[in-house]
């Protein structure tokens, strides 16, 4: 079974280092689900002229990427909250010892993946 298949050309990942290493493939956001953060959404976009659709990757799928604390405590609607989780297409990483700030770090890795310039989609 691939890592992920694109809904609209049907192009199959077969796994995350190849996904993320497909230069077409441009990470655009994250939707957060406070209720349990791995079950949210990083989104991405297949970038060819002949798709050009967006993908929806379960958070879960990163999360053994994160090398550090999981903190316990959301700082979600605080004064020390800069509120990037709220904002869908935020990518910057946490500076609050929060709860979500993992999968912020985590998305930092993504988005800095180095991109295989002889992957092919």
């Amino acid at each position: 079974m691939p890592f992920k298949t694109c809904p609209n050309c049907h192009y199959d990942w077969a796994d995350r280092k190849h996904f993320l290493s497909d230069p077409k493939i441009c990470l655009v956001g994250y939707q957060v689900n406070f209720g349990e953060l791995i079950a949210g959404f990083f989104l991405f976009t297949h970038d060819t002229p002949e798709c050009g659709t967006s993908l929806a990757v379960d958070a879960g799928k990163f999360v053994d990427m994160h090398n550090g604390p999981i903190f316990k405590e959301r700082m979600t609607g605080t004064a020390a909250c800069p509120g990037y989780c709220l904002h869908e297409s935020c990518l910057k990483p946490c500076p609050n010892h929060c709860e979500c700030a993992y999968v912020r770090d985590v998305l930092q890795i993504v988005k800095n993946w180095p991109k295989d310039s002889t992957a092919a989609t």
